[in-house]
């Protein structure tokens, strides 16, 4: 489980980071550098996941959840916008199916 949970936040950090590259290559005029920069690091996401050990559609689908709450932690930590109440319990919700979908025994 430990091994899964650090395959989908190094993930997430990478589709995230990579996103906001291209956000800042088309948004804010950083430049072709940035949206270069950006794709690589969106390919390299597309490679992680690769390394989970369950199915397609169940990795992609707990993924989803992690996805969300990085990203509310990158938009208070980086954007500075504080997250609200309904931040955190949509967040929380993320997380437990997350844990639902990847580790509830079958």
């Amino acid at each position: 489980m430990a091994k899964s949970l650090f395959y989908f936040i190094v993930a997430g950090f990478f589709e995230i980071g990579g996103g906001y590259l291209v956000w800042l290559a088309l948004k804010e005029d950083k430049g072709p550098w940035y949206l270069v920069a950006g794709a690589v690091v969106l390919f390299l996401y597309g490679i992680i996941p690769t390394l989970q050990e369950a199915s397609f559609g169940r990795v992609y689908a707990a993924y989803g959840g992690i996805f969300i709450v990085l990203s509310i932690l990158w938009g208070w930590q980086v954007d500075k916008v504080v997250p609200d109440m309904a931040d955190l319990v949509g967040g929380v919700i993320a997380l437990v199916g997350v844990l639902i979908i990847m580790y509830y025994p079958r």
